[in-house]
């Protein structure tokens, strides 16, 4: 299984970004991670199967409402809409699958892990 993330970059504050991790041989429920410099890895959004018991989507409280994450029919690529930037959005995201159970922002509950795409904001 192999993860690939884009759509990163640089914009202001107020502006957005549209991310995408593109899964090969996986299909499935997906996660969006995000790591700043010196700081833990943080669950922002996952979209899992309906049949999966843990909901359709989740978010971290801090993104509510401006972020969105959505999976195309295949559910072999999701997205994650980022809107309303802010500076402390400025991190590292990962796309993560594989979801092994228990609590969706943990990310040792993920077996597959894509190598990131930069978000900075200022």
């Amino acid at each position: 299984v192999q993860l690939v993330e884009s759509g990163g970059g640089s914009v202001l504050a107020g502006g957005s970004l549209r991310l995408s991790c593109a899964a090969s041989r996986y299909r499935g429920s997906m996660a969006w991670f995000r790591q700043a410099p010196g700081k833990v890895r943080e669950g922002v959004a996952a979209i899992y199967s309906v049949y999966s018991g843990v909901g359709r989507t989740q978010y971290a409280d801090s993104v509510k409402g401006r972020f969105t994450i959505s999976q195309d029919d295949a559910k072999s690529t999701a997205y994650l809409q980022m809107n309303n930037l802010l500076p402390e959005d400025t991190a590292m995201y990962y796309c993560a699958a594989g979801f092994g159970g228990g609590s969706w922002y943990v990310p040792n509950e993920y077996r597959y892990w894509g190598q990131g795409t930069q978000v900075t904001v200022s």
